[in-house]
């Protein structure tokens, strides 16, 4: 102290009474604890934390720790080139937009006005074939000032007449105020149809358009297709950044100059619980939009980014979850810097959602933006070390995608090719086995599920577009057509099918396996039979009615017992014995296995099967 009685900064230091942090002491704590749960080998002699590193569909290693000394390419500024801060530099939040597909006009309206009079700020028409009529335009848009909520049109090869069905509700606002976008998107229409698109009309109406309408975008590069199908995060950005080159090729052949094609484009992306990856995917796609838009002679463009919540992770059994699941998504969109949020209502993925799901939708938008403050921060996970690192690989794995896809001719080749469809395949393939394994869990339906849950009826949704493109796959699809068959033998028989515990043991040696495959039961819909602790488990089957049966003990009693409660339990009528635990050849009258990683899905087709249910 001086003698003023005030500290000289030199003596000032944050921490003083604790020893400067080293990596090898984190590492020796690392060790400390993995070996304790039996996860570090003894002869295993390279860094501890290297088991502790997980890799993305990308090939992305995510490590478990990242420090200063994890230098990612700089970032740069908000508003400024490359843009992976945010393409404009006042960060005042995002546009809440809402999606509506209902195709009568009258429903639409009520719903649309609801939508605004509560929180949302733009809206999101799904309009064509078996959704809105363009001409059923003016109806559904009855009130709305156009001026005020900015409408995205999703029109399919319908753009033209959605096009002109628009601009004429615009009345009386000057034609350089009309603001929106149009949503001719030929190669997405392509992705989905797998019939060939041609983009001249599309470019031709973009440049009648331009002069008169300056704030107006007439094409969207959507990368829903590509995330639906099961591809990557960085296969869907490649693919993305493909079709955007695609628009400017045909719009400059149309006499748009670079910056001013890029001006009439919108980019729509995926986004999914694991807010990391989303909040990487956006800010990435930005730094590679900016570096097209440069090599192609413009300015370094910012990319007007649209956000949805993924319709893949939705689930129609349990589906409050999905709640959870937007909230996140939600959450990693507006901090990746997303222009507009769309978050889809929680029943989507089983039908019309009606009002209630749609105000919690709204909700969600309204507490991360009002109560939150979520917006108050520019870019907020710039700066970390992950996030930086992680921006930088996905932004380079990217653009592998893209250059691969550039060298097959180009987005449209590559789509009629299949070389698109096939590398998505691969990303599925290996998506879909982490599913059936359980290694990427799916909440209330593959892990923890609830059986008596009541059903949520929805009046179905219109169809998109025809099929024919790529795939749509649900990630919790498989799990769910389980469950389908096990209400069709509950409405049938009266009772679902069902599955004896044979708990070896007292409580303290068998829950912890009996919780288990209680819960890997229910995700196929069979009903567990748990007995608690029982001197004879062969009498408790027998009494059950229920026609298979699955050990449930420790390793011990296993090891004591197994064999011969087995073959009392085959002998009592039992069609098939499981057993909770890794495999073992030294289990005789085991006729599978159930255990952390093995194949679920495998498990329980295969019970529902030796229970004859169809």
């Amino acid at each position: 102290m001086t003698q003023a009685g005030t500290t000289e900064p030199d003596d000032l230091a944050l921490a003083a009474e604790f020893p400067a942090p080293e990596r090898a002491a984190w590492q020796r704590l690392v060790a400390g604890v993995l070996r304790k749960s039996g996860a570090l080998p003894e002869e295993f002699d390279g860094p501890p934390e290297s088991l502790l590193t997980t890799r993305t569909y990308d090939g992305i290693e995510i490590q478990p720790l990242y420090t200063a000394d994890d230098e990612a390419a700089p970032a740069g500024f908000p508003g400024l080139p490359p843009f992976v801060r945010g393409a404009r530099p006042e960060g005042t939040g995002w546009d809440v937009r809402v999606l509506h597909a209902n195709a009568d006009p009258a429903a639409a309206n009520r719903a649309i006005l609801a939508d605004l009079e509560n929180g949302a700020t733009s809206l999101w028409l799904r309009v064509g074939g078996d959704s809105l009529a363009p001409a059923a335009l003016g109806e559904a848009l009855h009130g709305v000032h156009l001026d005020l909520a900015p409408v995205v049109l999703e029109p399919g090869e319908e753009y033209e007449a959605a096009a002109n069905a628009l601009l004429a509700e615009f009345g009386e606002i000057p034609d350089s105020e009309v603001v929106g976008t149009l949503g001719a998107d030929p190669v997405t229409l392509r992705a989905r149809t797998g019939e060939a698109q041609d983009l001249a009309p599309a470019a031709q109406l973009t440049a009648r358009l331009a002069a008169k309408h300056p704030k107006l975008r007439t094409l969207v590069a959507d990368g829903l297709p590509y995330h639906e199908a099961g591809g990557s995060d960085a296969q869907e950005l490649g693919a993305v950044i493909a079709a955007g080159v695609a628009y400017l090729r045909v719009l400059t052949d149309a006499g748009l100059s670079v910056d001013d094609a890029a001006a009439r484009l919108e980019f729509r992306f995926a986004a999914t619980a694991d807010q990391f990856l989303t909040i990487a995917k956006l800010r990435a796609a930005r730094r590679l939009w900016a570096r097209v838009t440069e090599v192609s002679g413009g300015t370094g463009h910012g990319m007007k980014q649209h956000a949805v919540t993924s319709t893949a992770m939705l689930t129609q059994r349990d589906p409050w979850v999905n709640m959870l699941r937007t909230t996140v998504a939600c959450f990693a969109a507006g901090v990746g810097g997303a222009d507009a949020v769309t978050v889809l209502p929680f029943d989507a993925a089983i039908g019309q959602p009606d009002a209630f799901s749609r105000r919690i939708a709204r909700n969600t938008q309204s507490i991360l933006l009002e109560e939150s403050k979520l917006a108050g921060v520019i870019d907020p996970a710039g700066g970390s070390w992950y996030v930086e690192n992680l921006t930088d690989a996905l932004a380079n794995a990217a653009w592998r995608e893209f250059t691969e896809i550039e060298r097959q001719g180009g987005i449209e080749a590559a789509l009629a090719s299949g070389f698109v469809r096939d590398r998505l395949a691969e990303t599925w393939e290996k998506r879909a086995k982490r599913l059936a394994t359980r290694q990427d869990p799916i909440t209330g339906v593959s892990e923890f599920p609830f059986l008596a849950e009541q059903p949520v009826e929805r009046a179905p949704l219109p169809a998109v577009v025809p099929g024919g493109g790529l795939p749509k796959h649900r990630y919790a699809e498989p799990f769910e057509r389980l469950r389908d068959r096990s209400d069709a033998h509950l409405a049938e028989h009266g009772e679902r099918p069902k599955v004896f515990l044979a708990t070896l043991g007292p409580l303290a040696s068998h829950t912890a396996r009996a919780m288990f495959a209680s819960n890997l039961f229910q995700a196929g819909g069979i009903e567990p039979v748990n007995p608690g602790a029982v001197d004879d488990p062969v009498a408790a089957f027998r009494e059950s009615g229920a026609a298979m049966a699955c050990l449930c003990g420790s390793d011990k009693a296993y090891a004591e017992q197994a064999n011969d409660v087995a073959a009392g339990l085959r002998e009592a009528g039992a069609k098939a014995v499981l057993l909770a635990g890794k495999p073992s050849e030294s289990y005789r009258g085991i006729t599978g296995f159930a255990y952390t990683g093995c194949d679920a899905l495998a498990v329980l087709t295969s019970t529902l099967e030796t229970l004859g249910v169809k």
